[in-house]
């Protein structure tokens, strides 16, 4: 028996035998995300006896973040109704973005005889999707990075062996502290700092009270610190091992704050916009006082600011105001 259902024209639902076919649009950002999210979720509980639904993706040839972020929401609902969720179909711009984030890993494709492209043949982790936004595409941007990349390492290089010697001697330890952050479209990448807090900090998060809202995470006083880490924050030293994640493209002098996995957890659809730009060593955040920026609502609005003023002139801006902040004794991280 096959049902026709209608309640969301954007997005046509056929049911037969307890499986839910969904049709996906052609453009997939965050307006037909977030209107997605909603329709996945009303046929996951309108349809009792559902017990498969397939996303159909033969017609989609752009897909940003946010439809990134629905997918994502979409797994999490089908797995709280007990519904096996599949992605139907799915064409070779959609699959390249699922390869980058390595989401092909994590959902089940099915491909269709007709379908040129099957899973032997899924694109090169090499080949990018298209651009969310012009900042990506930018050569005059990327050679601006690698070269600011390149004075920054040198500058990395000559202050190496001193903050070695002093971290050691507050604390002895890795030099170095890699977190995994999510960069563009929320590729997962490893970013560098020199180690500011004491060896086992992160077993030790869950004891530290968080004092700001939403997924962030801050405190003033936080007893896991250093001394030396303490210095190394308010002078943005302990930030310098960046400008290898920078020459690497896994992100940028300038662009948004690098989130970590578990804050894109807690996002809402819209927020997921935020990852259409590579992520920035400065940037709103930084030079609009990241201290006192303790508000998930304000850092959105400051990315998005980035994001909708963004020019390589509004680059070097930043680029100026960070350079002036940094010897404003009040403006180091918490």
């Amino acid at each position: 028996m096959m049902i026709a259902k209608s309640e969301n024209p954007d997005y046509p639902v056929t049911v037969s035998d307890q499986t839910a076919m969904v049709v996906m649009p052609a453009m997939f950002t965050v307006n037909q995300a977030v209107s997605f999210k909603q329709a996945f979720q009303s046929v996951c509980q309108d349809i009792p006896s559902l017990t498969q639904a397939k996303l159909d993706f033969r017609q989609t040839t752009f897909i940003d973040s946010s439809g990134i972020g629905a997918l994502i929401s979409a797994l999490r609902t089908a797995q709280q109704q007990g519904v096996q969720l599949k992605l139907f179909n799915v064409s070779s711009q959609v699959m390249m973005a699922l390869s980058m984030t390595d989401l092909d890993k994590i959902f089940e494709i099915e491909q269709s005889t007709g379908i040129v492209q099957d899973l032997k043949a899924r694109p090169s982790r090499d080949q990018q999707p298209h651009p969310t936004h012009p900042s990506i595409t930018s050569p005059t941007k990327r050679v601006i990075d690698i070269v600011g990349a390149l004075v920054g390492l040198t500058i990395t290089g000559v202050l190496l062996i001193p903050i070695a010697i002093a971290i050691q001697m507050d604390d002895p330890g890795p030099l170095f502290f890699g977190q995994v952050r999510c960069s563009w479209m929320g590729k997962r990448f490893k970013m560098w700092k020199f180690r500011s807090m004491v060896a086992n900090a992160e077993a030790l998060k869950h004891q530290v009270e968080n004092q700001v809202s939403g997924p962030l995470f801050k405190n003033a006083n936080d007893p896991r610190i250093t001394r030396v880490g303490r210095f190394l924050r308010r002078t943005s030293l302990d930030e310098l091992p960046q400008f290898l994640n920078v020459l690497k493209g896994e992100m940028s002098l300038v662009g948004t704050r690098p989130p970590t996995p578990d804050e894109i957890e807690m996002y809402e659809i819209p927020q997921w916009q935020r990852l259409d730009v590579k992520p920035g060593m400065t940037g709103e955040w930084q030079v609009n006082g990241r201290s006192s920026v303790t508000s998930f609502e304000d850092v959105i609005r400051l990315d998005l600011k980035y994001q909708q003023n963004w020019s390589l002139w509004y680059d070097i801006q930043l680029i100026l105001k960070t350079i002036a902040v940094l010897f404003n004794k009040k403006s180091g991280a918490m």
